[in-house]
């Protein structure tokens, strides 16, 4: 009955894909309540929704707002194997936004060759972070890219995985190696280790630090003086967060959550994270959406029963969507994200 029940989901989720016909959208999952401090962030009869579905790996979504949309806006994400960026948006359903989103050359690129990570900068722009092409880029005004940074010291970055953009409109992002067709032995891989790096508006490319075996997901304090970077190894599942000095460089990380200092849930390295106007940090990794307070503890989680790559704020700030696996999800919150 479960795989009836899950293979019937799937195939209306893939129909939903090409159009919305309903607003009474799937429940799935549960919260974890691990603090009463939880019950001031999520409601005690929110549910996650799952809103579309059929997709090969879900990531990065943003929320992109539109005054003449009735419903305020859209959210786009990656479905990094198949090199698309996904449209959802409310009484319409999902679509396709752009294709390729990543690899543009003629061979095959292995299987991350989309994009990942999603923002938008101060004037509206989509930035990417894109495995296939390894670089940063921005979709202009007219429709078209242009890369914004594509190598550090003369070297081709391994492979952008996410990013978060200072209010200065610096851009931090990190780049491991997932999205290399043979990832760490890849023949073209030309960096010898995972970064974290700092693109500045003229250009420049500063390497911010090194010492990260897997720097994935990546954001920052209300007030942007602290820089969260998750680590994506089980080996040092550990979420750390940077002092951004005034001269916008990172200063030596503390460690802000480990995953195996805590028996409520896997040890499990991070993937994409978000943070609250109060400095509650929402980061997937173990198991689901870990929230964290300012200090680090572990308030509650958000578990779809699928692994969950990233998470983005939208609406009015409250609604917090999740990409998880095949699936964009959402659930009402009682906070709002940081910038609305």
């Amino acid at each position: 009955m479960k795989y009836l029940i899950t293979v019937t989901l799937l195939v209306a989720l893939k129909a939903a894909s090409f159009g919305q016909n309903t607003t009474n959208f799937a429940h799935i999952g549960r919260v974890d309540r691990f603090e009463t401090e939880i019950n001031q962030l999520i409601p005690k009869d929110a549910k996650i929704e799952v809103l579309c579905g059929g997709f090969e790996w879900s990531e990065g979504p943003v929320w992109v707002p539109e005054e003449n949309n009735k419903y305020g806006g859209f959210v786009l994400f990656s479905d990094i194997p198949n090199n698309v960026v996904i449209k959802w948006q409310e009484g319409v359903g999902a679509s396709d936004f752009m294709k390729p989103a990543g690899y543009t050359g003629v061979a095959d690129y292995g299987r991350e060759p989309g994009s990942n990570g999603l923002a938008l900068d101060s004037l509206g722009r989509l930035v990417l972070c894109e495995h296939g092409d390894r670089r940063i880029s921005v979709v202009t005004k007219g429709g078209g890219k242009v890369t914004l940074a594509d190598r550090w010291d003369g070297k081709r970055l391994n492979s952008p995985n996410d990013l978060a953009i200072r209010k200065n409109g610096d851009i931090y992002f990190t780049d491991p190696i997932y999205g290399l067709p043979q990832r760490a032995n890849d023949p073209m891989r030309e960096i010898d280790f995972c970064g974290v790096y700092r693109l500045e508006k003229d250009g420049t490319v500063t390497l911010q630090y090194k010492d990260m075996s897997r720097p994935n997901g990546i954001g920052f304090s209300p007030d942007h003086n602290l820089l969260y970077v998750a680590n994506s190894d089980s080996s040092d599942p550990v979420w750390r967060a940077f002092p951004v000095k005034e001269d916008g460089n990172l200063g030596d990380p503390e460690v802000f959550f480990d995953s195996s200092k805590d028996d409520r849930v896997p040890r499990s390295g991070g993937d994409g994270l978000k943070v609250d106007t109060k400095g509650n940090v929402f980061a997937t990794g173990a198991g689901g959406v870990l929230i964290l307070s300012p200090k680090g503890e572990l308030l509650g989680r958000l578990v779809t029963g699928e692994s969950i790559a990233n998470v983005a704020w939208g609406n009015d700030g409250s609604t917090l969507y999740l990409t998880s696996d095949m699936y964009l999800c959402r659930i009402q919150t009682k906070t709002k994200g940081a910038g609305f």
